[in-house]
């Protein structure tokens, strides 16, 4: 599958913003209504690829795009994901880019999928903590 992001000329009605190092679009696919990926041009995978120009005006739009948001919205979610042992899809791109996701209290995303986080998460003990800081850190 060749990279949807490398070439959005045939897609120019979801861009909303550009530079010379990014491009800011409406997520299609989207998870919420105002959903948005924030990418760098050049094709890489990973944050640590990026050079200096690239994070600073992806960092720029971020917080740009964030701060609009949040004057419709009362929360954003940021993120970004790394998961190169999936295969490229429609909805899994092996091209950096973050997402931009409005929030709401209890919006329709919570309700069908993030209301189930407190059983995912567990406090982790000291000893843990110790372990994975040894096998990870050091």
């Amino acid at each position: 599958m060749e990279c949807p992001f490398c070439d959005l000329n045939n897609e120019r009605t979801r861009i909303l913003s550009e530079t010379e190092n990014t491009i800011v679009i409406f997520s299609n696919p989207s998870l919420v209504k105002g959903h948005l990926l924030i990418i760098p041009k050049r094709h890489i995978e990973k944050i640590s690829e990026l050079n200096k120009n690239e994070r600073t005006e992806i960092f720029e739009q971020i917080i740009k795009f964030e701060e609009i948001l949040l004057k419709k919205f009362k929360g954003c979610d940021i993120r970004q994901n790394f998961r190169p042992f999936q295969e490229q899809n429609n909805l899994k791109i092996n091209h950096l880019h973050f997402h931009l996701q409005p929030r709401e209290f209890e919006d329709k995303l919570y309700k069908d999928c993030q209301v189930f986080e407190k059983s995912l998460f567990r406090m982790l003990t000291p000893e843990e903590l110790d372990k994975i800081k040894e096998e990870y850190f050091e």
